[in-house]
Order: structure tokens, then sequence, then C-alpha cells
């Protein structure tokens, strides 16, 4: 004879457990070099000015790495954000209704960061 205790547990929600956890690593640790790579350009000899910062992006290596970094940032923040509406608002169409507010708003903002950037 098999006792069951309480109920089946159904898990719900925020359960994309390592692959989250390891994206939000390597994007940060991308974005972190990033921020060391443009620091080190940024603290070369001579005067800041608006030649030098639009020659720190004009390389296209510099361009693709830098996109790279926006869509990064995004997905990193979409990770974020998207685990704190599942956790902490509970009824699912004002859930549904954030979550497309926060893909709207990341795609605007990589979007006009890239516009920015690039029309240095």
């Amino acid at each position: 004879m098999s006792t069951n205790y309480g109920s089946k547990r159904l898990v719900v929600g925020a359960h994309y457990g390592m692959r989250d956890w390891l994206s939000q690593r390597i994007t940060a640790t991308l974005m972190a070099l990033f921020t060391v790579i443009v620091l080190v350009q940024v603290l070369m000899p001579g005067p800041m000015s608006y030649d030098k910062w639009a020659g720190i992006f004009a390389a296209q290596w510099m361009k693709v790495l830098t996109f790279v970094v926006i869509v990064s940032l995004g997905y990193h923040a979409w990770v974020g954000v998207r685990d704190i509406w599942m956790d902490y608002i509970k009824p699912v169409g004002l859930r549904l209704v954030l979550q497309v507010a926060t893909i709207v708003w990341l795609v605007g903002c990589a979007g006009w960061a890239v516009q920015v950037l690039w029309r240095l």
C-alpha cells in the first residue's frame, strides 16, 4: 500500500533553469569585456574628442562587436525582467501585457542604440 502525501507539484513559470542562468553569465561577461575594450580605447593618450569617439566605432570589427553586445544586453535584460514578471505578477493577462511591452521596449532600445552608434 502506498501513501501519497499532498498533491503532485506542477512546476510552471520561470523554470528555464540552467539555460537562462548560463545565458545571463555569458552575456554579462561579454558586456564586461566590451566595457573594458571601450575603456582602454578611451583612455589611450590624446584628447577625448568627437573624432576619437567616432574612430573607436569606425572599425568593422568594433561595429560587429557593438551589435553583438547590444543584442546580448537586450537578451540579458529580457531574461531578468521576464523572470520578475513571472515570479511576481500572477494574473496571466497582465503578465502577458507586461511581457509584450517589455519586448517592444527592448527592441526599440536596441534599434535606437544601433542607430546612435552607427551614425557617428
